[in-house]
């Protein structure tokens, strides 16, 4: 072989070893599954926060909801995207709902559903409202908690009413399907998430109302019981009056006022969006 062929086969082959891939490996990994879930029942919505991952390359959160808890054929729809941790879900007042939430990352890597299960069932709620001692003005007494109305204290819908007797502060019911207990000083009204079981319960259809205490209301029990509860916000003497903060489970039979967690039942599954598989 020639020293002219020699020298050139050197040069490719000099050239080919420097000819190296360069290009980053693409990321594969995903993201930590989000954890901490919890839902704040609202009027007719659910708000969902949880803790922010840590990875510097996430890029945002989906969540997901669900008629039911977990299984094969309980599919998560895919209902929002948001770059934070905080997500508000419009939903109807006494439909219950199961939440999930996934973290992706900038690659587009999603990770698997957060592990807790959390439900809510939306319930009505209001604040400021005043009810008047129901013998000095016996018209705005009352409350009808399923109409959400004002009433007097001896009509036929009256869950419960108002009194002050100069010297304490009442809160009665004037049937005896509907019972009251206190539940204790809240610093809000969500700090009271379930209604109680059989015990605790006034026996004589009246509780003393203390300022920043939390009461449930039991209604229709034992047949087609509804719960409800409220929050003394202030009391005064002249005018005898009493404002409060107040929330009603639509939902028959359903103790819950704030969302719990739920139990696991098992693997829950993601549902395509609309043409993808």
């Amino acid at each position: 072989m020639s020293k002219r062929w020699l020298l050139a086969l050197s040069a490719v082959v000099l050239i080919s070893g420097c000819d190296e891939d360069t290009t980053a490996p693409r990321d594969v990994y995903p993201p930590a599954a989000p954890r901490g879930l919890h839902s704040v029942t609202g009027d007719g919505e659910a708000r969902l926060s949880w803790l922010a991952n840590t990875e510097a390359d996430v890029a945002g959160y989906r969540v997901y909801m669900s008629p039911c808890a977990s299984g094969p054929s309980c599919p998560y729809d895919r209902v929002g995207v948001t770059s934070g941790n905080v997500f508000v879900v419009p939903l109807a007042n006494g439909q219950t709902r199961f939440f999930a939430v996934s973290a992706y990352d900038r690659a587009g890597n999603e990770s698997k559903l957060s592990k807790e299960d959390v439900f809510d069932t939306p319930r009505p709620a209001g604040t400021g409202l005043a009810l008047t001692d129901y013998v000095a003005a016996p018209a705005t007494s009352g409350y009808d908690f399923s109409a959400f109305s004002v009433v007097p204290w001896d009509n036929p819908n009256v869950d419960i009413y108002f009194g002050y007797d100069g010297t304490t502060y009442k809160m009665l019911t004037r049937f005896a399907d509907v019972d009251l207990q206190d539940a204790g000083y809240t610093g809000s009204l969500d700090d009271v998430d379930f209604a109680p079981g059989e015990y605790g319960w006034s026996n004589n259809g009246t509780v003393e109302l203390i300022e920043r205490h939390s009461y449930v209301v039991r209604i229709g029990y034992p047949l087609a019981t509804n719960y409800a509860k409220f929050r003394v916000v202030s009391l005064s003497a002249s005018p005898t009056r009493a404002v409060l903060d107040w929330a009603y489970q639509t939902d028959p039979f359903n103790p819950q006022l704030r969302a719990p967690l739920a139990s696991r039942e098992g693997a829950r599954v993601r549902r395509p969006l609309a043409g993808q598989r």
